[in-house]
């Protein structure tokens, strides 16, 4: 008999293997994307201090769009870059967190290297 795939454990597969690769340290923090059908979230974290140094999600009150849909997407990825810079983080690395690189987790990663963030 067939089983269903269960995508959540498949995505949660390739972000442990994903994570094996990167790390996030003071010098070149890891920016992790999460998504919801509701919300997206962004973190710039420092896995050695084991501290969150920027956080934007569509929850907070900055942030006009409040859907997880590709307009969100860009304003997060741009508020998260101008928060980093004000915090004097340039460089990156990207953690997509096992999700594909498209749709949303592009049009972030695409506005916050427009905005000035390396990775």
């Amino acid at each position: 008999m067939i089983s269903k795939i269960n995508r959540k454990v498949e995505r949660q597969r390739r972000h442990a293997r994903v994570r094996k690769k990167i790390s996030g340290t003071a010098e070149c923090p890891r920016l992790v994307v999460t998504k919801t059908n509701k919300n997206i979230i962004a973190q710039i974290i420092d896995d050695e201090a084991e501290k969150t140094l920027v956080y934007v999600s569509t929850m907070d009150k900055d942030i006009k769009t409040k859907f997880a849909n590709k307009e969100a997407a860009k304003e997060i990825g741009s508020v998260i870059a101008k928060k980093a810079i004000a915090q004097k983080i340039k460089t990156v690395v990207f953690d997509r967190g096992g999700y594909i690189y498209h749709g949303v987790v592009k049009e972030l990663a695409e506005a916050a290297r427009e905005a000035g963030l390396v990775f």
